[in-house]
């Protein structure tokens, strides 16, 4: 490795704002299921299905309908 580098050329990460943040989620056990079954249909990681999903409702801005008894 170089004593000295010179990054008086360097760029900024254009991927910075991709970037993921890890977060806690409490998650029901059917939900967790449902997308780990996805996960072995698919070869996709369950927690990538997640976020996959999650990311579309947030792109397309969909609502929640809920309807209390």
């Amino acid at each position: 490795m170089k004593k000295e580098y010179d990054f008086s050329k360097a760029k900024k990460n254009p991927y910075v704002k991709m970037l993921k943040k890890q977060i806690t989620i409490c998650l029901e056990e059917e939900t967790i299921k449902y997308f780990k079954e996805m996960s072995i249909k698919t070869g996709i990681p369950y927690q990538n299905l997640i976020n996959l999903y999650l990311f579309d409702c947030a792109q397309k801005q969909r609502k929640l309908n809920l309807k209390w008894s």
